[in-house]
């Protein structure tokens, strides 16, 4: 696992506190990472500028966090092997046999897990 300061983006990150994936921003920044969380309805999420898409990111993602339902993340295949991120975190909930299967074969690393418990755990 990595333990350096990453790049991190944040697929569905949602401006409401009680959602997983704000805290995941949240702790990702207490963590000292870069966060860049995405989703189109949102300019900004907290403090952070939000990203409308993954295709609008110019720089290089270290990981990125999926907090979005497999259905949906089928439509974002496209977008996410585009933007080689070094891994893909499929938190609970999001797992998708398509998308990973495409991302083996794209040679783009991936894991299960949950990206709260992985900080917390020193093992991000």
């Amino acid at each position: 696992m990595m333990s350096v300061t990453q790049t991190v983006a944040v697929l569905g990150a949602s401006p409401k506190p009680e959602r997983f994936s704000n805290q995941a921003v949240r702790l990702l920044t207490e963590y000292q990472h870069r966060v860049i969380p995405v989703n189109p309805a949102f300019e900004k999420i907290e403090s952070w500028p939000c990203s409308p898409s993954l295709s609008a990111i110019t720089e290089q993602v270290d990981t990125l966090s999926l907090y979005l339902g497999a259905e949906r993340l089928v439509e974002q295949l496209d977008a996410i092997l585009k933007l080689k991120p070094k891994r893909v975190l499929f938190n609970p909930g999001t797992e998708s046999p398509d998308v990973q299967a495409a991302l083996t074969d794209a040679g783009i690393p991936w894991i299960k897990g949950c990206t709260l418990v992985l900080l917390r755990n020193h093992q991000f």
